[in-house]
């Protein structure tokens, strides 16, 4: 089940990004996490990997993103694919067959699980703070900082 959520309003963002520091500290403790649903009168018990997911979803929507939530084992095209990481389906294709994303070929179409592009993102990113990192340490040491 694939669902997506539109962009969100000003009121929306603002409101995602006052729940999300609550969220980040539910996700410090143990165990699973229990929500008050105040409208049913209940409590209900949340896994803290569905929490994760939330809190994922809140920081996008605080940054006015829309949010879409897909199994790991969804294929999506390779347009979709690059939409989502913002980039041009010629550039994604290149990081398809460089091997840096793995793919299966249905026919003559490229898919890519969503599992293997979230991985890609998480290594993209270690890469680009590892870099950034390493520039800083960089200008430390010459002065420039």
């Amino acid at each position: 089940m694939t669902a997506t959520s539109p962009a969100p309003d000003p009121q929306e963002s603002a409101l995602a990004a006052s729940s999300l520091p609550l969220v980040n500290s539910a996700l410090t403790g143990p165990g699973p996490i229990r929500l008050r649903l105040v409208d049913a009168d209940q409590d209900i018990a949340v896994p803290r990997a569905a929490f994760a997911a939330l809190q994922e979803a809140l920081a996008a929507m605080a940054d006015g993103e829309s949010v879409a939530v897909l199994p790991s084992q969804t294929e999506i095209s390779t347009q979709q694919a690059a939409d989502a990481l913002r980039v041009s389906r010629p550039f994604l294709v290149g990081l398809l067959e460089s091997g840096q994303i793995p793919f299966r070929q249905v026919g003559t179409h490229r898919r890519v699980r969503a599992a293997d592009l979230a991985a890609y993102l998480q290594q993209d990113h270690l890469r680009r703070v590892a870099a950034a990192d390493a520039l800083s340490a960089e200008a430390a040491e010459l002065g420039l900082i």
